[in-house]
C-alpha cells in the first residue's frame, strides 16, 4: 500500500464519518499531517481521477477511487488482524498504521492466508470505532 492508498482509505472512512464529502481538516487529523499536505495529495489524486474535490465542500471518491480505497482498507484490516490475533501485539493499531505503507499486495495476500478474515471484510470496519467490529484485541483493547 502506498501513500496515495492511505489517503484514499482516509477519504473513504471520513466520508463514512461525515456522511458526505471528506473535509480537509478531518483528513489532516486522521492522517496526522498538515491541511496543506492533504490539499497537495488531494490535487494529485484528483488529477489521477480517483477523487472529486470541491473547494470548501470536501472530497469524494470516484468509482475507481472507491475500489482502491476498499482494497487499501482490506489490506489494513489484514495487517491489523495479523498483528492483533496472530502476533498478539497489544498496540496493534499503531503498528498497523506504521507499516501499512510498506506492505505490498504479495505480503498482504500471504498474511491473509494466515489470519481468519471474515468474508464481509472490510465492510465490517467501523470508522467511528476505528476498528473491525469482529477483531479480538489482545489485552482487552
Amino acid at each position: 500500500m502506498n501513500t496515495a492508498d492511505q489517503y484514499l482509505k482516509a477519504v473513504y472512512l471520513a466520508q463514512s464519518l461525515e456522511d458526505g464529502p471528506a473535509s480537509t481538516g478531518m483528513l489532516a487529523e486522521m492522517l496526522e499531517v498538515s491541511p496543506a499536505s492533504v490539499n497537495e495529495m488531494i490535487g494529485k489524486l484528483e488529477q489521477r481521477g480517483l477523487v472529486d474535490h470541491e473547494k470548501y465542500k470536501g472530497t469524494r471518491l470516484t468509482d475507481e477511487g472507491l475500489e482502491r480505497a476498499h482494497h487499501a482498507l482490506q489490506t489494513y484490516c489484514i495487517i491489523e488482524r495479523f498483528l492483533a490475533n496472530v502476533l498478539e501485539v497489544e498496540r496493534f493499531r499503531e503498528e498497523a498504521r506504521a507499516i501499512e505503507s510498506v506492505i505490498d499486495d504479495t505480503v498482504a495476500e500471504r498474511l491473509d492466508t494466515i489470519i481468519d478474515r471474515r468474508p464481509e471484510c472490510p465492510d465490517c470496519f467501523d470508522a467511528e470505532a476505528d476498528r473491525c467490529v469482529f477483531l479480538e484485541a489482545p489485552g482487552g483493547e
